[in-house]
């Protein structure tokens, strides 16, 4: 392993760095990034990913394939202080440094190219070229001129046919937008998907061990490793952002953190928080486990509880100590997936109605199509916290809300917030470096914190 770029004395690090975009969602970003990723891990060297916006599944398995923790960054939800120090710190350990793009590479603001261009990162676009040639490059020259503050260095053509395919697509490209890569049509690399995405990396983890090799010898032949190494480094500034010392304490509180195949949507950037304000975090499966650890709070994150709701239902001994442990007036947070398991019932996509917690007044029932998603803030009573929303259920007989997510731009109510008791529930996956103190607060801290939230300038999603 070569050494990573030291930083100077004025708090910048240095380290190549890609941005790993493409026209549309759909065309082989993470399959890409990650073969990438497992490639340059074989040859020994250090590669730091980060994907774009606010996914759960994509950096599970980007984390397997890199060997390294993954981060979401996004303008928005996290603010230029946050990307900008994870980034830096990245640069400072890394040999190289991967950034997956979301959707299209303009889609959205902030977008994978306002981000790009925020931190001078160059892209390159991977694009599914099934069923065109020359097109191909018509697209490529127009995103390449579409904004003169983004660098795009070149094509990744994937799901290519054949040599001669390769070469009509890479004679009708203009020289500044060169073709980087060729990556045939190929089965044994391609990631399975479900409903809400990628499936998890914990459910197919040798399956994806196999795929990732697939794509690190197809990306080999290409020698697209050996270019990007070789690329000028890009400069990292350091960030100043809350330390340790002046977060908000949450010393001496255990937080009970449900995670297993249903309750997996888990930021371990909010992990990272919870632990530095002091808190001690007990994980356990609602799936398999008979009760809660002993904790001063429980957190009910997201997941797939539709695709295990009959194992849900048949643990009664977890769900008489979920119900005992909010009888107790314990706080509780349930987000999207804990929402639906905290509803009295959850209906599948097979039709299979089973009980849930019955915490909330409600039903849960998936949806086969069309969904929610986008930004929010959560106006939550402790204080506003940055979130977003992905979901394809409804939830019908809730309680009044005690509030509603604040789009970002759009005027019409987001998801709705309930209380009962201690207990906090939404379809809202909130990003707790946001606001630390408001999240403390959510948690049992007692003595009231100023809200520290981070603020950038309001930007439109996909609501």
């Amino acid at each position: 392993m070569s050494a990573p770029e030291s930083t100077n004395a004025t708090g910048s690090a240095r380290c190549p760095a890609v941005f790993i975009a493409a026209p549309a969602s759909g065309q082989g970003k993470t399959t890409v990034t990650a073969a990438l990723a497992r490639l340059l891990r074989n040859q020994g060297k250090v590669v730091r990913v980060f994907k774009t916006g606010p996914d759960y599944l994509d950096p599970q398995i980007l984390e397997q394939a890199s060997g390294q923790p993954v981060d979401q960054l996004d303008l928005w939800m996290a603010g230029e202080a946050y990307c900008r120090q994870r980034l830096h710190q990245a640069a400072t350990q890394a040999d190289l440094i991967l950034v997956e793009g979301a959707m299209g590479l303009f889609d959205g603001e902030p977008s994978s190219a306002d981000l790009a261009a925020r931190f001078g990162i160059p892209m390159m676009v991977v694009m599914d070229v099934k069923g065109m040639a020359q097109t191909a490059a018509a697209l490529m020259t127009g995103l390449a001129g579409f904004r003169q503050d983004v660098r795009i260095l070149g094509l990744i053509a994937n799901n290519c046919g054949s040599q001669r395919h390769r070469e009509l697509i890479e004679q009708a490209l203009p020289d500044s937008v060169p073709m980087l890569a060729c990556v045939a049509r190929n089965a044994e690399m391609t990631l399975p998907e479900r409903h809400l995405g990628l499936v998890q990396a914990a459910e197919i983890r040798d399956d994806l061990e196999t795929r990732f090799d697939a794509g690190a010898r197809a990306l080999e032949a290409e020698g697209l490793a050996a270019y990007l190494l070789a690329q000028p480094p890009v400069h990292f500034d350091a960030a100043v952002i809350d330390d340790e010392e002046s977060l908000p304490s949450l010393l001496g509180c255990t937080i009970a953190v449900a995670r297993d195949a249903a309750f997996s949507f888990l930021y371990q950037a909010n992990l990272d928080l919870l632990e530095a304000m002091g808190a001690e975090l007990r994980f356990f499966s609602p799936l398999a486990d008979p009760a809660v650890p002993v904790s001063d709070a429980l957190w009910l994150p997201g997941g797939y509880p539709e695709l295990h709701g009959g194992q849900l239902a048949t643990n009664q001994a977890m769900a008489a100590s979920i119900r005992a442990f909010h009888e107790a007036g314990k706080p509780i947070l349930a987000e999207c997936g804990g929402l639906l398991y905290c509803l009295q019932s959850l209906t599948d996509y097979d039709g299979q109605t089973h009980p849930m917690l019955g915490l909330l007044p409600g039903d849960g029932w998936m949806r086969s199509r069309r969904g929610c998603q986008g930004m929010q803030t959560a106006d939550l009573p402790e204080g506003p916290v940055r979130a977003h929303a992905h979901h394809r259920s409804i939830a019908e007989g809730t309680p009044e809300p005690i509030a509603f997510g604040r789009r970002q731009r759009h005027p019409a109510p987001g998801e709705a917030i309930f209380r009962q008791r201690q207990l906090t529930a939404t379809y809202l996956h909130l990003f707790f470096p946001n606001n630390p103190a408001a999240i403390a607060r959510l948690f049992g801290a007692e003595a009231p914190q100023p809200a520290t939230v981070v603020e950038t300038e309001e930007c439109q999603g996909c609501n």
